[in-house]
């Protein structure tokens, strides 16, 4: 058994990590300051902390009892309330991923994982794109994690810190499924469709809904996250989590309101500009998470969307 502390643990992907950690009997700590987590949705079986990364007197007693491996997920995830407080972005997703580190540090913890982001790769001319691929943020977003990405991977490279410090960054693509926020407008483009036709309210497009998401869904990504603590091969490693195909906004607006007994010529939709930051094209190359983890996503788009409106469906019981 591991000690393993989760931090988002309370979150949409940290809650599923939680959940797999526990049934392979791993002791799991979970921090989470429930700012867009839910406490209900926290496994019985893991410890809860209330807490913020920003904080380290939050972090230190945790850190105290002896951690095993830090998987490391907390942060602000929305492009948009990037832009809107640029400062608060930066102090969760920078700052606080540095407040780990330190920790790590001071306690020799020999393992982290950290979740980093596909908009990284911002306007990449290269889709299905490479972990290789030049970094070119186009939000702040995209900047404060590529930034917490390069103190984990030189923090490990210190060769002052006295002990082994192995860690791994998985870029996560459009991640989606059961127990997304359906009523969280700044994240995953899935939920906020199928909230919205459940609501009655109208979609909204923006652009001309030709971008393109790479959507991966949460088992497959769950799955690649705890696969990764114990592999080796992945020490070091920058790794995409996604599928390889891309499926424009337009297609999925209409898969949407399909799933409803909808069509555009009887829902509203509306079309309105693009969004500061907005990537065109995006689609992961995972020839890396096949070669470094043995992973391959398994749950195929039709079904991983039949699957999560289903249970959103349940929802409105």
């Amino acid at each position: 058994m591991s000690h393993i502390l989760v931090t988002g643990g309370a979150g949409f992907i940290g809650g599923h990590i939680v959940e797999g950690l526990i049934a392979r009997g791993d002791q799991v700590t979970v921090l989470d300051d429930l700012s867009t987590g839910k406490r209900a949705d926290v496994h019985p079986q893991a410890h809860f902390v209330q807490g913020d990364v920003r904080r380290p007197d939050d972090l230190s007693p945790i850190f105290a009892t002896e951690v095993d491996a830090v998987l490391h997920i907390a942060g602000q995830a929305s492009i948009r309330l990037s832009f809107a407080d640029p400062t608060h972005d930066l102090s969760v997703n920078t700052i606080g991923t540095i407040n780990i580190l330190q920790q790590c540090i001071a306690h020799h913890v020999p393992r982290l994982l950290f979740a980093s982001s596909m908009t990284i790769y911002g306007l990449s001319d290269i889709v299905p794109t490479p972990e290789t691929a030049p970094p070119a943020p186009v939000s702040y977003y995209a900047v404060t994690k590529y930034a917490a990405e390069r103190y984990v991977h030189l923090t490990a490279a210190r060769r002052d810190l006295g002990f082994d410090f192995n860690v791994t960054s998985l870029r996560m693509f459009n991640v989606y499924g059961e127990r997304q926020s359906l009523t969280n407008a700044y994240q995953g483009v899935l939920a906020i469709f199928i909230g919205r036709v459940m609501r009655g309210e109208p979609l909204i497009i923006h652009a001309d809904g030709e971008q393109s998401r790479d959507f991966v869904h949460i088992d497959d990504v769950a799955r690649a996250w705890i696969d990764a603590i114990d592999t080796p091969a992945s020490f070091g490693a920058v790794i995409n989590l996604g599928t390889g195909i891309p499926t424009s906004v337009n297609t999925l607006c209409d898969m949407v309101l399909e799933a409803f007994g909808h069509s555009r010529a009887t829902y509203p939709v509306l079309v309105e500009p693009a969004q500061p930051g907005d990537m065109r094209r995006s689609a992961a190359d995972i020839t890396q998470a096949r070669a470094l983890l043995a992973w391959e996503p398994r749950i195929k788009r039709d079904e991983g969307m039949r699957r999560t409106i289903a249970w959103a469906k349940g929802q409105m019981a």
